[in-house]
């Protein structure tokens, strides 16, 4: 039994992922937005860098967890037959795509038709490695990871912290872009993370196999839980408290948010991989 924090590299790239994913398709609408403002335009691209090392840290832990970082490639070898193949294929382009347009950006060689179209395409890749990331944990042998609850999750991290980081970045960048309506998409996801809480609370209580209740996987899991909305909703504070004041916020205030939200996914994730358990048996941590 245990808070799945021995998959501590899975939970970090997932994380990381899935926020860089959000924080880019925001991002990429206030660069798109920006577009009679070249020097806003620029800003914005440097302060870009930061999605794409947060990225990279995610893929450096996610090569922890294969023991070597030699057997990288050898994850790459059944991409349309495995889902684990198709996750890293998908993460590895969307990385690759992005990283290419920001390098080509900044040298000023990017033309302007095709930048935006290519960060289009990038945006939409996001949305694709999450998937994939979904469709990994879909297995019908282990019964608390294969329901809709992890789909909704997973895309949940990236509505709570994808544009929160943005706003920090944008913030950083000098420009503002609309963040009220993106604070407001991040608050509908957590009341909705709240309800999923509630929701796949209960619906623990029904799953068990021959040898273990599901419910007793993590017997921390309420409270680690109310510990988890208490850190998201003072993340998200941080960033609306100042909007609703009519004020923009503070660099170190996104900072704090930033880092509350992205600890209280944290602990989410470790208690997604601390509910692992097989049809027949359980694997404790």
């Amino acid at each position: 039994m245990g808070n799945g924090w021995h998959e501590w590299p899975l939970v970090l790239f997932t994380v990381l992922g899935q926020c860089v994913a959000g924080g880019l398709i925001v991002m990429g609408l206030g660069w798109m937005a920006a577009k009679d403002n070249t020097a806003n335009q620029r800003r914005i691209t440097q302060s870009m860098f930061f999605l794409w090392l947060l990225m990279g840290i995610g893929f450096i832990a996610s090569m922890l967890h294969l023991g070597s970082p030699l057997r990288a490639l050898n994850s790459l070898n059944r991409v349309g037959a495995s889902a684990l193949s198709n996750e890293i294929a998908a993460g590895s382009i969307f990385f690759a795509v992005g990283g290419f347009w920001w390098l080509v950006t900044m040298l000023g060689k990017m033309p302007a038709a095709l930048g935006k179209i290519w960060l289009v395409v990038n945006m939409i890749l996001g949305v694709v490695f999450v998937w994939a990331m979904t469709r990994v944990y879909q297995i019908d042998t282990v019964p608390t990871w294969h329901t809709a609850y992890t789909t909704i999750g997973f895309f949940l991290t990236m509505l709570l912290g994808g544009p929160l980081l943005a706003a920090l970045l944008l913030r950083v960048a000098r420009t503002s872009f609309n963040g009220a309506t993106f604070a407001s998409l991040s608050v509908a996801a957590l009341l909705a993370s709240l309800a999923l809480v509630i929701l796949q609370g209960v619906s623990l209580g029904t799953i068990h196999s021959s040898v273990v209740q599901a419910g007793t996987l993590v017997p921390d899991y309420g409270s680690l839980q109310v510990v988890r909305m208490l850190l998201l909703a003072a993340g998200l504070g941080c960033w609306i408290c100042p909007l609703a004041m009519r004020k923009q916020p503070r660099v170190v205030s996104l900072i704090a948010g930033v880092t509350l939200v992205v600890v209280g996914e944290l602990i989410g994730r470790g208690l997604f991989y601390g509910l692992h358990m097989t049809v027949g048996m359980a694997v404790a941590g």
